[in-house]
């Protein structure tokens, strides 16, 4: 394991409690980015953008409408940014219904189902748009966990900006200091700590080289963060009155 600060940093007294976890979905919930970059090349090739490996992972954890208005800009390319998003989103859904392997990452489920017995509120915010969530919630079977499922499409301002953490935790009903957000991605990072939450810094090769030096810890997989689990300062809600009975 990584870290940069130590673990027990992430909450030292009960107003520091952790009462919620929001999680990135790709790359985080699922290996995801190894399959979009395979996309997002085809549909750089198919508008013209001669694309680097390093501009590339630049564009991790934002908007497919920021990316490409980006990438159009950038490349002084001629298409329209609704006619780059048409098409690739029509590329993304398509391979994504057909392809064989979406998993969840392992020994995600386990932890997931943890933080339901401890009655912590979990949400998956995510740049990718409701379709592409939904599907993917569905065939990963992860679906069962996430009632709040929030969208970059649904917030003025995209990762890195703090926009759809914040409206993620109004929705669970947490103050933004008492989240703690799982992100893979530097601009993920740089959203959930300009939110004012604490964050683990997922390092997935499958993701690029993400600088994720401002999490408040980085972690490689969920094993690790699983034997770190009765140090967290957790603080799940009590039952209700009906959950009692």
């Amino acid at each position: 394991m990584v870290a940069n600060k130590e673990f027990d940093g992430l909450g030292e007294s009960k107003d520091d409690s952790i009462q919620a976890v929001i999680f990135d979905m790709d790359g985080v919930l699922i290996d995801s980015e190894p399959i979009y970059f395979e996309i997002e090349r085809s549909s750089f090739a198919h508008f013209g953008a001669k694309m680097t490996e390093a501009e590339h992972h630049t564009y991790v954890g934002v908007t497919l409408e920021s990316m490409w208005r980006q990438v159009l800009d950038k490349h002084q390319l001629t298409a329209t940014v609704e006619e780059a998003l048409a098409y690739h989103q029509h590329n993304v859904m398509q391979t994504m219904l057909a392809h064989p392997k979406l998993t969840a990452m392992p020994s995600v489920e386990r932890w997931l189902s943890w933080l339901h017995e401890q009655r912590i509120p979990i949400a998956v915010a995510s740049s990718s748009p409701r379709a592409l969530i939904d599907l993917i919630m569905d065939k990963t079977g992860l679906g069962k966990y996430f009632e709040v499922r929030m969208t970059g499409e649904e917030v003025t301002n995209g990762k890195p900006a703090p926009d759809i953490f914040l409206t993620t935790a109004e929705m669970i009903g947490a103050s933004p200091s008492n989240c703690l957000v799982i992100e893979d991605s530097r601009n993920g990072v740089q959203a959930a700590k300009s939110a004012g939450m604490r964050c683990i810094g997922y390092r997935n090769p499958g993701s690029g080289d993400q600088d994720l030096s401002k999490a408040d810890l980085q972690i490689s997989s969920y094993d690790e963060l699983w034997t770190l689990k009765d140090t967290l300062p957790l603080e799940g809600r009590s039952p209700s009155l009906s959950e009692i009975k």
